[in-house]
């Protein structure tokens, strides 16, 4: 059986710009929910993209709902795919990668492997998945469902999510936080600018980040303790 809903709304691309100024591990700073496992890495180096999270869920070695879906994705989103923990067969491919960057697809985020990573290479596709596989799924027209809440990598993601992706991983925001989160990443990340400064011109961290008079404080406890 097949479930498709209508096209989640899209996120701003003002919101989209803000993102990608973002790095994830920054937010890593400020979050500690939303990130799909990290096992689920970039196949492409030093890409950070974000987008409209439009999500499919198809399980076991059935992909026809994935390429009935290269037909409505929008330029700015990203497909998220749930495999239903298939670890086996890959269902991104080098035709996949073609479809959708030709319809503006941002990047693919798959919970389970990809292949013909050549072609993603070449064709300068992000892509977000568990490794490469060589077996890949058939149009088998069984079951899938297109636009659901799914689990990818142990993080639920609704239709509509912000999905922001680099080298240190994945995290999906709900729209209306993503602003205030987006904000906050650039201050640390302006605030980190600063502190590299600091180090060229020869402070040592502990200094400024107060790690060494947090220790030191504690040793003297620890002395007047045992005094």
């Amino acid at each position: 059986m097949f479930i498709v809903n209508p096209m989640p709304a899209q996120i701003a691309p003002e919101l989209v710009a803000e993102l990608e100024k973002c790095e994830v591990a920054t937010i890593g700073h400020v979050l500690h929910s939303g990130f799909v496992d990290r096992g689920i890495g970039a196949v492409l180096p030093g890409k950070r993209v974000a987008g409209t999270a439009v999500t499919l869920r198809i399980p076991h070695a059935d992909s026809t709902l994935l390429h009935y879906l290269t037909a409505y994705v929008r330029p700015g989103d990203v497909v998220v795919i749930e495999r239903c923990e298939d670890s086996r067969h890959a269902c991104w491919g080098g035709v996949i990668t073609n479809a959708m960057k030709q319809a503006g697809v941002k990047a693919g985020v798959i919970d389970g492997p990809a292949t013909d990573f050549s072609e993603i290479v070449r064709v300068d596709m992000p892509v977000w998945c568990r490794g490469p596989s060589p077996i890949t799924t058939k149009l088998l027209g069984l079951e899938g469902a297109m636009n659901v809440p799914v689990n990818v990598g142990g993080q639920t993601v609704e239709p509509g999510d912000a999905v922001l992706c680099d080298e240190s991983g994945v995290v999906v925001l709900k729209p209306d936080q993503a602003p205030a989160i987006a904000a906050r990443a650039l201050q640390m990340q302006e605030t980190e600018i600063k502190l590299l400064a600091r180090l060229a011109a020869g402070e040592k961290l502990p200094d400024i980040t107060g790690a060494r008079a947090l220790v030191e404080a504690k040793l003297v406890e620890a002395r007047l303790a045992t005094a």
